[in-house]
């Protein structure tokens, strides 16, 4: 990603030394052999770190240890990516990215410190049965309906494709009001009328589920009707920039363990790095190694400084993974023959997280024509 202070690359070396040593592959392994996501004592500790707070501002419980949160927050995403790491961090984070820029953010203060702490876990419902993520735009049917009554509100509807969704203790869903609005609420995983469905995942240990809602009782409504639209756009993007951060982690592993294979592998007496055409592969999945690192860059520049045009940024890096991620992976998967596609071997678990990312937040197609909306809506330059 961008270059980081002193500071910030001694806070994700000691990321990556705590994922070395407690989250490697095989820790996935027997989580996944286990039917486990991940452990909270592991992701408690993680918090203690500072992971679960670099979005927070320091009066309500957060902090970074540079200018940026979200510069911090990427770069322990690339960390995760590296080790296909377990763990809340997407769902948390875009929970608190919306929580802590809602006007009623005081109200909500315990639950922030409480996530903060990694004493509870969040989750962002957004996605619903049978069709793309459109959380600004969702369906009369599935999208839960918000009555007011009494004291609060009474959620009543679906969400699917929910991280986290069986570990939670909160959840951020959106809902409709009687006036038609869209509102975002926080509900209490526990609540009377919540069931949790769980749902198959190609990934090892990401676990993601169907929540239907029961007239339940809303514990926070989250901001105002006004900003709601700003909440979802802001947690979109923070999303993608995980997203984007953690593949790009990802596809720097992936190569690195295919050029040493390439360089140790001998064919006909000659290492496989040393064939004409095999360089030539490598090039090109180099060149698209440093073109993701370099649109997510770009994208989470724009995102941190809340640009007007971040979120057409943010559509760019997420088509641009979607498109080659998979793509580079599968070519390293075919250099490595035979072996690359066994059970045993590590490349099929960064595959499973990168096939899974391609279509998290929308697919490739979604954010292309989200970027044309955006660019034929936009004022050329003078």
């Amino acid at each position: 990603m961008t270059e980081l202070s002193t500071e910030s690359e001694l806070f994700v070396a000691t990321a990556r030394a705590f994922l070395d040593k407690t989250a490697a592959i095989s820790a996935q392994r027997e989580l996944h052999a286990q039917g486990r996501s991940y452990d909270p004592a592991w992701w408690k500790r993680a918090a203690e770190l500072g992971w679960a707070g670099l979005l927070v501002p320091e009066e309500l419980g957060g902090g970074s240890v540079s200018e940026s949160g979200l510069h911090d927050l990427v770069a322990i995403a690339e960390a995760i990516g590296r080790t296909v790491g377990p763990g809340p961090l997407y769902p948390v984070s875009t929970v608190l990215a919306g929580l802590i820029d809602a006007d009623n953010a005081d109200a909500l203060a315990g639950s922030i410190a409480a996530l903060v702490a990694g004493e509870q876990v969040a989750t962002w419902a957004a996605d619903e049965p049978g069709r793309g993520f459109r959380p600004q735009a969702p369906s009369a049917t599935a999208t839960p309906t918000a009555k007011a009554g009494g004291t609060g509100y009474r959620l009543n509807g679906v969400k699917d494709r929910v991280e986290a969704g069986a570990q939670a203790d909160l959840i951020l869903v959106g809902a409709r009001t009687d006036d038609g609005a869209l509102r975002q609420f926080l509900i209490c995983s526990d609540a009377p009328g919540v069931t949790v469905r769980p749902q198959n995942c190609v990934d090892l240990v990401k676990q993601y589920a169907r929540i239907e809602f029961d007239d339940v009782e809303a514990e926070a409504v989250v901001g105002t009707a006004a900003q709601t639209a700003a909440l979802i756009d802001r947690q979109t993007q923070v999303g993608i920039a995980l997203a984007c951060a953690e593949s790009v982690g990802i596809l720097d592993a992936v190569l690195a363990l295919t050029i040493e294979w390439c360089r140790d592998r001998y064919s006909f007496g000659r290492p496989l790095a040393s064939y004409q055409a095999l360089k030539h592969r490598l090039a090109d999945m180099t060149m698209w190694l440093h073109a993701a690192r370099a649109i997510t860059a770009g994208a989470v520049d724009k995102i941190a400084a809340r640009a007007p045009d971040a979120g057409m940024w943010a559509s760019a890096a997420k088509s641009y993974l979607g498109e080659h991620a998979g793509l580079l992976v599968q070519e390293c998967i075919q250099l490595h023959g035979g072996i690359g596609v066994t059970w045993e071997h590590d490349l099929h678990v960064y595959l499973r997280r990168i096939t899974l990312y391609s279509n998290l937040l929308g697919t490739p197609d979604e954010h292309h024509r989200a970027i044309f909306t955006a660019a034929n809506t936009t004022e050329p330059a003078a």
